[in-house]
């Protein structure tokens, strides 16, 4: 809706900012009127307080005098400090709030659009006081916090200095992107960890099989298919484990994809899908039943509130696999063309798929091969490391175990090598 060019003699803009200033200041207000103490010890500020705040900041910025809004806010500064010299609560939350209403106040005058949500931000965070506490000292563990820190500052402190121009000597790739591949890895493990704890024992060994699977398939797939020969009783339960870890390949080969080459990601997209569709819905199946899934839920859950949700070490190794493995591919088809670049491919997939997604992914995105080659690149790629992934199921767990797991392994590629045929076909 148009907002009227002139309204009372004011421009409608600035009606529209001292509404929201008003708007946004009993929000606040609300919010710390409930919470109030009441009696001779009450908090010195409440819904009128903090709604002439708001309005005050709105006031002093809609004069446009000179000054006027610093001015303001060193007056609200000085009431806040003499009031918390008052106060017997040790707490600067009403305190700080209520200057912080006079900057939101201010705020509205000159960008509504942001003021508002502002506001409602400040009144959330005020309202969740109970829960953020219980979350920083009950549910938040010392190892999650500093792995918290390090993942940030990762990404806000490291991954900017990175160089962003392609590195001869690492066949063309950035220092950048592999740096942002190795964030993806520790974020996809986070938001694993936190998906597995929010979900609690219950989970059982098929949530823990998919979560581990985006850190290494085939790793899941060995120490799933010992502990079902260890223990026959929950065979069914680490096979549906592994089976999503096979899913979970699927998800992030898509996103390393999405991640460096949009245009490869987009072509192999139908096959992920069909991959992670098939691989869910059997390992789905078997987790059902499964009929000791929540005892083998409490003992994954239990090994995990062990660890940190970070496998740094883990991540690191592969980003230099990485880096290897595209040097090796783009050297193998600089001197023996397309033939030498799908061996180069299969020799590195038989011992981790991800490092020639990444090295296809990187040659696409820089121009040096087309869309089809990456393409039939990236299934042999997962062909070769289903073999493996086949083979460590049989020798880990038996054929017992191995049964579930080699059909979710197969039934992607076979379907969608069929498909990229018959496209092939169409297409001559």
């Amino acid at each position: 809706m148009a907002l009227p060019d002139q309204a009372f003699g004011v421009p409608g803009e600035l009606l529209f900012g001292l509404a929201a200033a008003l708007g946004s200041g009993l929000l606040i207000g609300l919010e710390r009127e409930r919470h109030k103490q009441r009696g001779p010890h009450r908090e010195p500020a409440g819904l009128r307080t903090f709604t002439l705040a708001a309005l005050g900041g709105a006031l002093a910025q809609a004069l446009d005098l000179p000054g006027l809004v610093p001015v303001g806010a060193l007056a609200v500064t000085a009431l806040v400090a003499l009031a918390y010299v008052r106060s017997r609560d040790p707490g600067l939350t009403t305190e700080i709030s209520l200057l912080v209403t006079y900057l939101i106040g201010a705020l509205c005058v000159t960008a509504p659009l942001l003021g508002s949500p502002a506001a409602v931000v400040v009144t959330a965070l005020l309202a969740a006081r109970t829960r953020l506490h219980r979350f920083a000292t009950q549910v938040l563990r010392e190892e999650e916090l500093h792995d918290g820190l390090l993942l940030g500052a990762l990404a806000l402190v490291v991954l900017p200095l990175m160089p962003q121009q392609p590195l001869p000597w690492l066949a063309g790739m950035k220092a950048n992107s592999l740096l942002g591949l190795m964030l993806l890895l520790l974020a996809l493990q986070a938001v694993g960890h936190v998906a597995l704890r929010a979900a609690g024992p219950q989970a059982g060994l098929a949530l823990s099989g998919l979560l581990s699977g985006l850190v290494s398939s085939t790793a899941t797939i060995a120490a799933l298919g010992a502990r079902a020969r260890r223990e026959p009783g929950i065979a069914l339960a680490c096979a549906a484990g592994a089976v999503l870890s096979t899913c979970a390949t699927w998800l992030l080969a898509q996103a390393m994809l999405f991640a460096m080459a949009p245009d490869a990601a987009l072509a192999l997209l139908p096959i992920s899908l069909l991959g992670v569709a098939l691989c869910g819905s059997l390992g789905l199946l078997l987790a059902r039943r499964s009929r000791r899934t929540e005892q083998a839920g409490a003992a994954a859950a239990g090994a995990s509130d062990r660890r940190g949700p970070l496998r740094l070490r883990e991540a690191l190794l592969l980003a230099l696999i990485l880096s290897a493995v595209a040097v090796a591919v783009s050297w193998a088809r600089a001197h023996f063309g397309d033939g030498g670049l799908y061996g180069a491919v299969a020799l590195a997939a038989f011992a981790d798929v991800h490092a020639p997604i990444a090295s296809l992914a990187g040659l696409q995105a820089a121009g040096s091969i087309g869309i089809h080659q990456a393409l039939f690149g990236l299934l042999l790629a997962f062909a070769c490391n289903s073999g493996t992934r086949a083979l460590t199921a049989v020798a880990a767990g038996g054929w017992r175990f191995a049964r579930f797991v080699i059909p979710a392994l197969g039934l992607p590629l076979l379907l969608g090598g069929g498909w990229v045929a018959w496209l092939a076909s169409g297409a001559g």
